[in-house]
C-alpha cells in the first residue's frame, strides 16, 4: 500500500489534536491573577474561594472536558494545586480535585472550621472573652491571621480562632 501525503497530514493533525486536549503535566504558572510568587507566577498551591453558587468542576482544564460534579454554594474554601492558562486545578477539604475557570473563584478568603466545636473569641487569646461556638463545617470569611489567630466573621459577628481550627490558611501564613 503506498503512503500517500494525505494520510500523512491527517495523522500529524490527530497527534496534535491529542496533544493539545491532554491534560497538562505542571503546566507554568503565569501572573493573570495578579499574586506574583518567588518566579514572578502564581503561588501553588494557594487558596481561594468559589465566587458562584453554581460552579462546574471538570475532569481537565477547559470546557470540552466532562463536568465531574458542581458546587452549588458561593465561598466554600478551595485550594489551588495547579495553574494552566484560565483554568485553576483545585482541592477542597475531602480533597477531592478538579478543574475550574479562574472567573468562578474569588481571591477573598475563606475557611473551614476543622474538628469539634471552636469558640470564635473577642481577642486573640484562650482566655479572651467567647462570642460564639462553631462546629467542624462552618465556614466563615477570613480577615488577617498572624501567629496562631486568624480573625474571622461568621454570621454578623468577627473574633478570633486559632488557625489550627481552620482549613483554608496555611501554617505561618499571614494574612493581611
Amino acid at each position: 500500500m503506498p503512503f500517500r501525503p494525505t494520510t500523512f497530514r491527517f495523522l500529524l493533525c490527530l497527534f496534535i489534536a491529542l496533544a493539545a486536549l491532554s491534560p497538562p503535566t505542571g503546566a507554568p504558572a503565569t501572573a493573570q491573577d495578579g499574586e506574583e510568587g518567588d518566579a514572578g507566577g502564581l503561588r501553588v498551591p494557594r487558596f481561594a474561594t468559589t465566587g458562584s453558587n453554581e460552579i462546574n468542576v471538570r475532569t481537565g482544564p477547559g470546557s470540552q472536558y466532562p463536568i465531574a460534579w458542581k458546587y452549588v454554594r458561593a465561598g466554600l474554601p478551595v485550594e489551588i494545586v495547579a495553574d494552566f492558562e484560565y483554568w485553576r486545578k483545585i482541592r477542597d477539604h475531602d480533597g477531592t480535585i478538579g478543574w475550574v475557570h479562574k472567573s468562578l473563584l474569588s481571591g477573598r478568603r475563606s475557611a473551614l472550621v476543622e474538628g469539634g466545636i471552636r469558640v470564635l473569641r473577642g481577642d486573640p487569646s484562650d482566655g479572651a472573652r467567647p462570642l460564639l461556638r462553631l462546629e467542624a463545617g462552618v465556614i466563615v470569611r477570613l480577615d488577617r491571621c498572624r501567629g496562631d489567630w486568624c480573625r474571622a466573621t461568621v454570621e454578623g459577628r468577627t473574633g478570633w480562632l486559632h488557625r489550627d481550627a481552620l482549613w483554608g490558611v496555611y501554617p505561618g501564613e499571614t494574612l493581611d
